[in-house]
């Protein structure tokens, strides 16, 4: 029988940056129907090679076959036209245009949809793939889980022969990753090729029937990931064993902590998510976290506890035992709180600033300033100190920020916000799209945090994380939040359930049950916005 032709083949894909070698002679062949891993850490060369497959970027050496055929990509538009398409990790989307207006300038000038036409196929596609969508919103009030939904649609829409998809179930809970698997098989079945980016190791085992390993910019390995451990795929990607958190106890229980009290707030926008009675309780020397899926009230709560959103009434939210409801964010900066925002492209850093420049924006207090003056060595002492404890790859404190890897910037700014000895630290979505060698780290330098006394709250849709860290999880949806409860009662199954609201149905039959874990019988305050 004769062997299919391959639907891509690289060879020999080198590209090369003033101080890396991104990627070195890189080879790759991915067949009709296949579902193909490429795995490594973050700075391994996998998203410069995306973006060489899909006309971003122009290799400096080496040849690309599509069908057999030798091509050069010269740009995005010429790779969709020959039907590969890619859902980014970072995203590629225009803020102040609606879904659909961002969907249409996907398809391009051929496509006949346009009004309601398009409004019913993103309402249908998203459907169909659970990744539900309102058309007519706009990007800029839209979480990260949410317009990496949109990414997804987009491209289901394009109607790709290749699709690469970068960390596409971070916005699902296990059940509905589990609907979209089925529909990858499904595709993948109809013929389409798919390359599958991914840190979950689990999640590559199960899906995936071939993959390509990269370490520093070279093929370190070519398996059936069916046939592997976690173990095994970890060591082919870091060279060494699979890092777990260490847990020891905690030295003692701190006072300070974050705490909130019958806390309503309407949404900013009329696509947004209205708290509704929130009640939460962090101590000092705990780790609490939050699991929801994207879209849930998230955006709205993290905005009201980080001081981003202010309340009239200053006992709603406390701060390491201050009433902070009407405190801004420099303010509850000042009572030590840390907050690790989830865009840590935009809100964690700005892309253009050097790491220095960045470590000052939120750490100015660490004697970086002297008399309203910068302290330029001490920012750059600060940014190196980070860079050395949090093992950041970057040639030095003046690298700029959009030149790391999203895992290298996302343990920058969790370094800069630990290194402020903070009471009480707000992380949201810590190791999205992070390797697990930097997941593990990170994870570890939050339990390290907890076991000091401070007080962590940890937002994240990472349901296998928040068991590992955390002391109690509670569970965020249509803006309501559950009694949080022991993570060793926990399993990823229930918390699953829970992300579809079940916990709210179930309180509506108990009129009397109490989202938050309070004791108090009283009725849940209404807080407006100012």
């Amino acid at each position: 029988m004769q062997a299919p032709v391959p639907r891509l083949e690289l060879s020999e894909i080198t590209k090369t940056y003033p101080s890396v070698v991104a990627n070195d002679a890189i080879d790759l062949t991915v067949l009709p129907g296949e579902i193909h891993a490429v795995l490594g850490e973050n700075g391994a060369g996998k998203s410069t090679l995306m973006k060489i497959i899909c006309g971003i970027v122009k290799p400096d050496a080496g040849s690309i076959c599509w069908n057999g055929s030798v091509v050069k990509i010269a740009n995005p538009a010429q790779a969709r036209a020959l039907g590969i398409g890619m859902v980014f990790q970072h995203f590629s989307l225009f803020e102040t245009l609606t879904v659909a207006e961002n969907i249409k300038l996907a398809l391009g000038p051929r496509s006949n949809k346009a009004g309601v036409e398009l409004d019913g196929c993103v309402r249908e596609v998203s459907r169909r793939y659970g990744l539900p969508l309102d058309p007519r919103r706009h990007i800029h009030t839209m979480s990260a889980g949410e317009r990496q939904r949109v990414e997804i649609v987009r491209c289901l829409l394009q109607e790709p022969t290749l699709l690469i998809l970068d960390e596409p179930t971070s916005v699902l809970t296990p059940r509905a990753a589990a609907k979209f698997f089925d529909t990858l098989r499904r595709l993948a079945a109809e013929g389409c090729s798919i390359l599958y980016i991914s840190h979950k190791l689990d999640e590559i085992r199960t899906l995936c029937t071939s993959a390509t390993v990269l370490r520093a910019g070279r093929v370190t390995g070519l398996c059936d990931p069916r046939q592997e451990t976690s173990s095994s795929l970890a060591k082919m990607m870091i060279g060494g064993d699979l890092p777990h958190p260490h847990h020891r106890a905690a030295t003692y229980r701190g006072e300070g902590g974050i705490s909130v009290r019958g806390l309503s707030l309407a949404a900013e926008d009329r696509f947004g998510t209205d708290l509704i009675g929130i009640e939460l309780s962090v101590r000092g020397g705990e780790i609490v976290g939050i699991a929801g899926v994207s879209g849930n009230g998230q955006n709205e709560l993290l905005a009201a506890l980080s001081g981003e959103r202010t309340v009239t009434d200053a006992g709603a939210i406390v701060v390491n035992g201050t009433p902070a409801g009407r405190l801004d964010a420099g303010e509850r900066r000042a009572l030590g709180l840390a907050f690790v925002p989830e865009d840590r492209l935009g809100r964690g850093a700005v892309p253009e600033m050097s790491l220095a420049d960045n470590a000052l924006l939120t750490a100015w207090r660490q004697e970086l300033t002297h008399r309203g003056l910068v302290r330029a060595g001490a920012i750059g002492a600060y940014a190196s100190a980070i860079i050395a404890r949090f093992n950041v790859k970057a040639p030095g404190p003046e690298a700029i920020a959009r030149s790391l890897s999203g895992g290298n910037l996302q343990k920058f700014i969790v370094g800069r916000e630990m290194l402020q000895g903070p009471r009480a630290m707000i992380a949201a979505q810590p190791t999205w799209g992070v390797d697990v060698g930097a997941s593990a780290q990170i994870r570890q330098a939050l339990i390290d945090l907890r076991d000091e006394g401070v007080a962590v709250l940890v937002v994240s849709e990472e349901l296998d994380e928040l068991l590992e860290i955390c002391d109690r999880i509670a569970v965020i949806a249509r803006g309501r939040l559950s009694a949080a409860r022991p993570a060793r009662e926990s399993d990823a199954e229930t918390i699953g359930q829970m992300m579809s609201g079940s916990f709210i149905d179930e309180d509506s039959a108990h009129p009397g049950a109490r989202a938050g874990g309070f004791a108090d019988p009283a009725a849940p305050r209404t807080i407006d916005a100012p």
